[in-house]
């Protein structure tokens, strides 16, 4: 049987005299861990040669990340240690770590969001995200995932390394320095490894700037949403009525993802506006606001965004492939025409000595179909360029062609090819809308992309063809030039 609780009577509240006594203790105790250096003690007192205006502690190592007032950033051990030191050449305004420790993340005064390896201090990505300040930032965590959310994640599967090798990486050449190109660099394979450890685990970055405006970011790299808080209502219940508020003039300062990414915190400052009765806002109500707000989506969805983003940033990091391809491949091919251009240059003003009419064009079009050579080609070729001059242009033209058929089937081509491929597993995805509709991904505008990256698959296939074939012609001219010397 369940015995009924035993009667107690109410604790009688403490006396002044025992409050007192109370209190001398706490004092007392207070004073002797003062004495004892507890619970703070100074580890360090160490001066610096510039003022610090920011800086950021590393969640899972012994890092101190510090922003000077001219912009620099170091990174320091507990020690003391300085570990790097750069300069990024914007004026730095905000400053976090990615959640596990190994990315450094930096807002500037001019929008832009730069993410910096923690081992060298090299960037890994610049992203354009606002158009003002970013006053802060905030790289939250979704928490770890329970048994069925990962069975539900997992039951996607990237079938892209069942059909393709390896992603390719940008294009080298040799004897060109990554800093002639604006290409790859040093950093490549710490790029790479962001990449595709980044995508492992959902994380969301937020920065807000000094225009009210917050956005989104999965893996600091995706861009899945914007709120600007200026237009966002504010609704109020008091005694049963209610009434609607708007912030103007809003500054974000401060911005906190929730761990279940559930809700966020802001703290920001503006003009509180009575939408309902504009007469009775005052100037009283300008000042710090704290604002709570629903982002339940992000975790309702975070399966679906998860998968998106992981194509989506694969994508991201295959278009900046197909990017630094073409732009080799052109500065490659402009350094060998400008060559013989420069090479050729005399031959205009040889044709208006010898009283012709005729183009350069025209003389080795005539010279290519074995009409009549004119004096004046004639004497450009054997006095002016010379065999050995013929042989340096055809050796240059030579080594172009070559480079860009490498560039071509190494790296552009089945960049584009696994674009493809990725954009076409995106549109499949867009068509079960009852699950990727809510987050954006249009059927339409995946119809749209994938038809123009055919496309462009076709023109890669084409310009294959038509490099082959210029580079098994091009040796034929310099022979012509030869018999004629």
């Amino acid at each position: 049987p369940v015995r009924p609780p035993k009667k107690t009577s109410p604790k009688k509240p403490p006396t002044k005299q025992q409050a007192a006594m109370a209190e001398e203790q706490m004092e007392e105790a207070s004073s002797s861990a003062a004495a004892s250096g507890t619970p703070f003690q100074l580890q360090f007192d160490k001066p610096i040669p510039f003022q610090i205006k920011l800086a950021e502690w590393n969640p899972e190592k012994d890092l101190l990340a510090m922003v000077t007032d001219d912009s620099k950033v170091l990174l320091h051990r507990f020690n003391w240690q300085r570990l790097w030191t750069i300069s990024p050449g914007k004026c730095i305004t905000s400053i976090c770590w990615s959640p596990d420790g190994k990315i450094v993340a930096l807002g500037t005064e001019d929008g832009f969001v730069l993410l910096h390896d923690v081992e060298n201090g090299k960037m890994l990505r610049s992203i354009k995200s606002h158009d003002v300040a970013i006053i802060c930032l905030n790289w939250a965590e979704d928490e770890p995932l329970s048994r069925t959310d990962k069975e539900d994640l997992l039951s996607y599967e990237d079938r892209t390394t069942r059909f393709f090798p390896p992603a390719p990486v940008m294009p080298r050449i040799g004897g060109l320095n990554s800093g002639d190109t604006g290409l790859a660099d040093e950093n490549e394979e710490a790029i790479q490894a962001f990449s595709s450890a980044s995508c492992q685990r959902f994380n969301i970055l937020c920065t807000g700037d000094k225009d009210g405006c917050i956005c989104f970011s999965i893996f600091g790299i995706f861009p899945i949403g914007k709120i600007n808080i200026n237009k966002v209502p504010i609704h109020v219940q008091s005694s049963g009525k209610r009434t609607s508020y708007r912030l103007q003039d809003v500054s974000i300062s401060k911005v906190s993802l929730s761990r279940n990414l559930h809700q966020l915190v802001l703290l920001c400052s503006g003009k509180l506006i009575n939408t309902d009765n504009l007469s009775l806002s005052n100037d009283l109500s300008v000042g710090v606001h704290c604002l709570h707000l629903d982002t339940s989506i992000f975790s309702n969805r975070k399966n679906e965004l998860h998968q998106v983003s992981q194509q989506a940033s694969s994508i991201q990091d295959l278009v900046e492939v197909v990017r630094a391809s073409i732009s080799m491949m052109s500065k490659q091919w402009s350094n060998a025409m400008n060559l013989f251009h420069e090479k050729f240059s005399a031959l205009p003003s040889l044709l208006t000595a010898h009283g012709m009419e005729s183009s350069s064009e025209d003389e080795f079009m005539s010279l290519l179909f074995g009409t009549h050579t004119s004096p004046a080609l004639h004497q450009f070729l054997v006095s002016s360029l010379g065999e050995a001059g013929l042989k340096r242009i055809a050796k240059t033209i030579e080594s172009a062609g070559r480079e860009l058929r490498i560039v071509v089937s190494e790296h552009l081509q089945p960049a584009v090819e696994i674009i493809s491929f990725r954009l076409a597993e995106l549109r499949g995805l867009a068509r079960w809308r009852s699950r990727f509709q809510n987050i954006g991904l249009d059927e339409k505008l995946m119809d749209g992309v994938t038809e123009r990256v055919g496309m462009l698959v076709v023109q890669v296939e084409r310009f294959s063809r038509v490099a082959a074939t210029v580079l098994y012609l091009v040796p034929k001219f310099p022979q012509l030039g030869f018999e004629v010397c």
